[in-house]
């Protein structure tokens, strides 16, 4: 393989594919990688060199980065929402494979810049207890108590490229992600995240004419969610940067699982009643402080949860739609 531009692995999940559209849009040539077969992709971008591999395999991360890459975005993770995370942690944390394979063939292929995708995840658990919580700093991963299983690989995994980067010259950089989502994500089957399963369920109850949605837990628990194009442009200024720590990549607009759906309702057009029901919760509340990106990047993100969530339920809703009419959507 030639040398190209940028890698991006995970390209074929829901950050990896937005990702790869900006990386072509700047008109650079990118190799996009999945383990998943390319007509699984939740975006498939034809001027993109569009390569099956499963990166836990070190052959395979030799393979992609063969002829060298002047920007590697490594996204590639075996990850969902919270119900699925807190039922799989084995299965998150051999994310570790594709983290430290994907490194290793990095360093010896001679990579420009490499960005690792970490995650709000790996805050400790005591700092996230109230629902009126206070906004995260990146300091407060320490005394580290990261969420079980999935906040453990990432915080490792970010670790690790640290020690890439002091032990061998790596240039390798990290955002902690805070709740991404947008259209061209996971919306049902269970990895989805509250933003994409909201959308989902008031999708049904308007197509249903229901009146009612479920929620997990009382809906009081709080959290930020990040649009997805706050998610790339905060990824591609961060990587290409001179912040050698981690940073905050998320929203500081701050709501309750309860005030996400009525944000929802008030886009369908609708007002449901609310049933809550036992389910995953992970943390009471997490929230991002943004002080250190403003001040290292001038830039934080600002799209707020109405702006984002506006075409998110449209693009869920007709995914919903086409569903039941049996033609074809993305699940």
């Amino acid at each position: 393989m030639a040398g190209i531009d940028a890698v991006v692995t995970g390209a074929g999940g829901f950050i990896g594919g937005h990702l790869t559209r900006a990386l072509l849009a700047e008109g650079k040539s990118v190799r996009a990688v999945d383990r998943k077969p390319v007509e699984e992709w939740y975006q498939i971008h034809d001027d993109a060199v569009n390569t099956v591999r499963d990166l836990s395999l070190r052959d395979a991360c030799v393979q992609v980065l063969d002829g060298g890459a002047g920007e590697v975005y490594h996204l590639a993770a075996d990850m969902g929402g919270m119900g699925f995370i807190e039922s799989h942690k084995a299965a998150c944390m051999l994310s570790v494979l594709s983290s430290t394979h994907m490194l290793l063939a990095a360093r010896d292929s001679g990579v420009g810049r490499y960005f690792y995708s970490s995650s709000a995840c790996v805050y400790a658990a005591d700092k996230q207890t109230d629902a009126d919580v206070t906004a995260l700093r990146e300091e407060d991963a320490y005394p580290a108590m990261a969420e079980d299983g999935y906040g453990w690989e990432k915080l490792f995994s970010e670790r690790m490229a640290r020690h890439f980067r002091e032990d061998y010259g790596l240039a390798a950089r990290a955002a902690r992600y805070h709740n991404v989502y947008g259209p061209y994500g996971t919306w049902t089957g269970g990895r989805e995240k509250a933003p994409a399963a909201a959308c989902r369920k008031v999708a049904a109850a308007v197509l249903s004419g229901a009146r009612e949605v479920e929620i997990w837990g009382d809906g009081e628990q709080t959290r930020s969610f990040t649009y997805i194009d706050d998610c790339v442009e905060g990824t591609l200024r961060l990587a290409r940067s001179e912040v050698t720590e981690p940073l905050n990549v998320g929203s500081d607009q701050l709501v309750s699982i309860n005030q996400l759906y009525a944000i929802v309702e008030q886009i369908a057009g609708v007002e449901l009643s609310h049933r809550h029901i036992p389910g995953p919760l992970g943390v009471r509340g997490r929230n991002s402080d943004n002080t250190r990106i403003y001040k290292e990047l001038g830039w934080q993100p600002g799209i707020s949860l109405l702006e984002g969530l506006e075409p998110t339920y449209r693009w869920v809703y007709d995914q919903l739609k086409a569903q039941l009419d049996g033609r074809p959507h993305q699940v």
